[in-house]
């Protein structure tokens, strides 16, 4: 396991580097979206990520949000966001990661995140410690709704949209604070790290959120994670310090 955790901590800092060194630069667009923007750098991110992962284990699958490589038949599959927060990114907003993880048939193994700009790397082995920097880190001990600050997403959807502005509603009165980060797998880091009691959302892909949802729950918070009613290729996630009642239903 340990070289499947060093294998994923170079790719996610060869990845960090090509990233740090093109932020706040002309950036080439794929796509312009109502709630969301494609970058040419993503693809390249990810075919850094995926020439990395595929040279040392060759026999293993690569998903990820630019899509699927390697042997989809393998029971490993790396789970891959290449830049996770690329709107922040593309509007100068250094608040972006990079999100690695590996699972073996459906059980998540690894997750390694990234964040370039503050040097923050989170990596977590299923069984052992979440660390920060290489130290422990542990989530919140807030108990108190009104003593929490929560960060609450919002999916690019109109109907995922529509469903948590009235959530945000909900918490913003009730909780010290609420933010939109804008980034996922960052969010489930920052609850990991006990900065975030909480983060919400109710359709997420996969790779947003596979490397954060082991990490937070190796840092002795709780993941609930279930299949969108509607979209059935998302995810909505509650993850919190498992000591606050969120009641969001």
């Amino acid at each position: 396991m340990i070289n499947y955790l060093k294998t994923a901590v170079e790719a996610a800092r060869a990845a960090g580097v090509l990233l740090k060194q093109n932020f706040g630069q002309a950036l080439d667009v794929n796509s312009f979206e109502a709630h969301d923007i494609k970058l040419d750098l993503d693809v390249r991110s990810q075919d850094l990520i995926t020439g990395i992962l595929l040279d040392r284990y060759p026999d293993h699958a690569i998903y990820g949000e630019e899509g699927i490589a390697g042997n989809a038949d393998s029971p490993y599959q790396w789970i891959v966001d290449p830049i996770d927060g690329t709107v922040n990114y593309f509007y100068g907003i250094p608040h972006f990661c990079i999100s690695i993880a590996l699972r073996k048939e459906g059980q998540m193994l690894l997750g390694v995140i990234l964040d370039p700009m503050r040097n923050e790397l989170w990596e977590v082995v299923a069984g052992g410690p979440a660390l920060l920097n290489g130290q422990p880190i542990h989530v919140s001990t807030r108990a108190k709704l009104s003593d929490a600050v929560l960060s609450v997403g919002f999916a690019k959807a109109k109907s995922t949209i529509d469903a948590g502005l009235p959530l945000f509603e909900k918490m913003v009165y009730r909780a010290r604070k609420c933010r939109l980060m804008g980034s996922a797998a960052l969010d489930l880091a920052y609850v990991a790290t006990g900065r975030l009691d909480a983060y919400i959302e109710s359709a997420v892909s996969l790779w947003d959120i596979a490397a954060g949802q082991l990490l937070v729950e190796a840092a002795g918070g709780k993941c609930e994670a279930k299949p969108h009613p509607e979209h059935a290729d998302k995810i909505a996630i509650l993850a919190s310090n498992g000591i606050i009642d969120l009641n969001v239903d």
